[in-house]
């Protein structure tokens, strides 16, 4: 997997009331510190409603909190719901889902009372099998909209400050600051991108659930046209399906003194954005893998955006040149022996050999299985002849299950040149194929 777009969708519900306040410290703390996990780019914090904890996606780029993949979790209490309609990124129709109100949200040091909850029905609508690990809902505008928050990408911490404990001129020191507005409670900040020879200003979205480093509208601005080299690629699933778009390098992407030379930048289709309800003059969105490649402060309040480059600044603009799309399909058991010292014998066998006696223990664990979910047209997966729903067994000889999805991003990314040796199993067949990744763009 390397784009997770789908959880970047704009939210349009019809009936909702937004009164909800945002999260108040409980003590007199200057700030609270919560480490998150950091997987393609996207930030995934615990979270607790009506004193159940779940992991949610931390996303600027949507109003309200949002929860699905829920099937796992001990019994939530949700109250007052209801019937609505959901729609965003894709090319489908609106789906069902419900909203409930007079919630509770609580991390370390911090609640949030009477708030809404959107409960999405869709079991598709679940991308913990695309990410690896447990996701079961995303939280945006209520988790930043009253506090000062830092995002330290480096360090992997969110830093929630006090506002009436801290002086604000101390903690942006270092920091470059940027104009920002919030328009339907989401920021933008006014940027610029040279496409081929063009110099275009743009309005863009800032987007943390968006893994991408770029998102441009070709059709809603003048010059913002798709260069001539670029890719068909599958860009991930919205609320209402599908997206779908291209991909290519422009001249550069800058926010003022911060200029990237050569990013790499997802153009997604009309059909893919119909329904997405734009502010004026939108023309794309801003992500992870630009927001990576610093330490962020967003204040709503003061509408500002301040940024410090850190270590990931002058890393080069990566994508996954194999064109295979992996997601978590499920565990299997699998046996191992268990080296550990513990004597008592678990799940094992002892094999008397008359002088000496042997115990041999294993251990038995649930483990990953992962599944091609999808192949980039005229990639090397393709040209190699991987399917869609191959079972991948081993990579480089290596079984697939000891690695983590996101290790097998970062290899599929790694260099181009790179042989990669992938065993799959399709129809109970097992079949070898290699493969070398390729770069087009």
């Amino acid at each position: 997997m390397k784009v997770i777009l789908w959880i970047t969708c704009l939210l349009f519900c019809s009936g909702l009331a937004f009164s909800q306040t945002g999260f108040a410290f409980l003590s007199n703390k200057k700030k609270v510190s919560i480490p998150f996990k950091l997987i393609n780019n996207l930030i995934i914090i615990p979270i607790k409603i009506n004193g159940v904890e779940l992991n949610f996606l931390l996303d600027t780029g949507v109003e309200e909190t949002i929860l699905f993949s829920l099937d796992e979790k001990e019994e939530i209490q949700l109250y007052n719901v209801e019937k609505i309609k959901l729609r965003g990124l894709g090319n489908e129709d609106s789906i069902e889902g419900l909203k409930s109100t007079n919630n509770i949200l609580s991390l370390d040091g911090l609640e949030k009372k009477d708030q809404i909850v959107l409960i999405v029905l869709d079991e598709q609508m679940n991308f913990s099998s695309s990410l690896g690990i447990p996701v079961n809902g995303i939280i945006g505008y209520q988790f930043f909209r009253d506090n000062l928050i830092r995002i330290n990408y480096a360090s992997k911490k969110v830093i929630i400050y006090n506002k009436s404990k801290v002086r604000k001129e101390d903690l942006v020191k270092g920091f470059k600051s940027f104009e920002m507005t919030i328009e339907r409670n989401k920021p933008y900040v006014d940027a610029t991108v040279i496409v081929d020879e063009d110099t275009v200003p743009v309005k863009l979205l800032l987007d943390t659930g968006n893994s991408d480093a770029v998102w441009l509208f070709h059709k809603k601005k003048d010059k913002l046209e798709i260069p001539a080299k670029n890719i068909e690629d599958f860009l991930g699933r919205g609320f209402s399906g599908e997206v779908y778009g291209r991909k290519a390098r422009i001249t550069s992407f800058s926010l003022h003194e911060f200029e990237f030379k050569k990013p790499l930048v997802a153009f997604p289709d009309t059909a893919s954005i119909r329904h997405v309800k734009m502010v004026k003059n939108r023309s794309g969105s801003i992500g992870g893998e630009i927001f990576r490649r610093f330490s962020v402060i967003f204040d709503y309040e003061g509408n500002k955006l301040y940024l410090k480059r850190n270590s990931n600044y002058n890393e080069p603009f990566h994508y996954n040149m194999s064109g295979i799309e992996l997601h978590h399909s499920g565990l299997k058991m699998v046996k191992e022996e268990d080296n550990s010292t513990d004597k008592s014998l678990k799940n094992g066998v002892k094999i008397d050999l008359g002088t000496k006696e042997y115990d041999i223990k294993y251990k038995f664990e649930l483990k990953p299985v992962y599944e091609i979910s999808s192949i980039r047209k005229n990639s090397p997966a393709e040209t190699a002849g991987l399917k869609k729903g191959d079972i991948v067994l081993s990579i480089n000889r290596t079984e697939s299950y000891r690695f983590t999805l996101q290790e097998i991003n970062e290899l599929l990314k790694s260099r181009e040149g790179k042989i990669i040796d992938i065993e799959v199993e399709r129809n109970k067949l097992v079949i070898k194929v290699r493969l070398q990744l390729q770069s087009i763009l």
